[in-house]
Parts: structure tokens; sequence; C-alpha cells
């Protein structure tokens, strides 16, 4: 049975991940830094093993990583989902702030990646890092979050041109909005509204279709893929700045 190995894992896109690929057979090592809504999740599920990790922290991933080997034996695929949000203003962000976005959004992958790398070498695995439209286009009072998730676009075609002499793909998945319970929570009626309009497809994306997106990049249908940045968007990147008005 095939392995996957999902970051972030116990709620969000990680959980609708983990979800899909147990819907496909594979088994699940689940990582996540939440150690109390990882273990909800954990039994809720078949074929997942759960792994308290901050993937911040090299030893913590050194020793999460040998511990997924030691109980599934293998890694097809890796997942680097975990991140955390952090939104204000340039001058208002400070240097302590920064760093807690980039230490878990960009040190993440890197560390995960290499500690997984000797396991993914004898599947021949995928790496599919998780980025975000913000990583593509700026936006107003993103510049840790949407910096970091450039460096994340970036780190994925490092991987892809050196570890595909290994059969290794790695590839990017950027999310536009996404319906999720903390975006719901944060986003008034009007940011809403103005999504909407920005968006060629006028809604929010679903955790469970980027999960789709996730999960064929790491299958063998996309088995000559790699080095791609797929932008899961609802062609909020195609469609520019937009004029909403000239579309009444």
């Amino acid at each position: 049975m095939k392995t996957a190995l999902v970051t972030g894992a116990a709620r969000g896109i990680g959980l609708a991940t983990t979800k899909l690929f147990v819907e496909e057979g594979w088994q699940v090592a689940m990582i996540d830094r939440d150690g109390e809504a990882l273990a909800d999740a954990v039994t809720s599920l078949e074929n997942v093993h759960g792994v308290d990790c901050d993937v911040s922290d090299p030893g913590s991933v050194t020793g999460m990583v040998a511990e997924v080997q030691k109980t599934f034996g293998r890694i097809d695929a890796l997942v680097n989902n975990a991140g955390v949000a952090d939104f204000g203003p340039i001058e208002e962000t400070t240097f302590e702030r920064w760093r807690t976005v980039m230490e878990t959004n960009l040190d993440g992958p890197f560390l995960v990646t290499q500690a997984a790398i000797p396991a993914l070498k004898e599947t021949k695995g995928a790496i599919v890092n998780i980025a975000s439209i913000s990583g593509l286009r700026a936006s107003t009072l993103r510049v840790a979050y949407g910096t970091s998730k450039a460096g994340v676009i970036q780190l994925t075609l490092q991987q892809a041109a050196e570890l595909g002499e290994y059969g290794i793909r790695a590839n990017v998945v950027a999310p536009g909005p996404v319906r999720t319970k903390l975006a719901m929570a944060v986003h008034t009626q009007e940011i809403i509204d103005a999504y909407h309009d920005a968006l060629p497809l006028n809604r929010y994306g679903s955790e469970r279709e980027i999960a789709e997106a996730i999960v064929f990049l790491c299958s063998e249908k996309a088995s000559y893929i790699t080095g791609q940045c797929l932008a899961a968007d609802g062609g909020f990147e195609g469609a520019g700045i937009g004029l909403p008005a000239l579309r009444k």
C-alpha cells in the first residue's frame, strides 16, 4: 500500500487531502503540531498514523520521518501543507512576525523534504508543496505570507531540477480563495463579494477541490509532470486585476 506523508493534516486542506488519499487506497502519515486536533482527526479515519511534530524544528522533523518509515516502511508522496498566516502592513510587521511565518511556511518544506529524500529515492516518489495565489501575485498586508509562498514556489523548482535524476517529481499547488472555516471566520461579506467579483468562477474553492489537485499530482496520472505550479484558484491569477463593472 502506498504511503503519503501530509503535514498540517489535522484540519483544512491537509485533512481533506488525507481523506482523499485514504479513499484512493493509500495509507497516510498525518503530521501536525496541534496534538489535540490531530488526535481527534486520526480517530475518525482508517489506515492513518498521527505524529505530533513542529516542521520548523530540525530535530523533530528527523524523528518524525524516522517514525513514519518505521510505521509504514515507505514514503511514496510528501505533501508539505503546514503553514501559518500573518497579515499586516509592512511597517507593522516585526522581524519576529516575519520569522514566525518563514520558519513554518518555508523552512518547514525545506526540512521535511530533505529528511524524506532517502525514502522518496527508494519509491521514486512525489513531492507536492502547498503555496498560495499570494505567492504568484502581490496583495496588501501579505509581506511575510506572500514572500514565504513565493519562496515555496522557487523551492519546488529547485527540488524538481535536482531530484529528477532520482525519479522524484516535485510540483506546487497554489490555492486561491478557499472556503475554509478560518477564512469564513475572518472574511466579511464585503470581502467575500469582492473576491467573487475578481474570480471568473464567481465563488470560493472548497478544501476538497484543492485536495483533488494535490492527490492528482502525487499519482501515476501525473508521472511526467514535474517542476510545475498549478494555481487552483478559480481563474484568479489568469484574470489579473479585472474590472468587475465591465462584467455586469
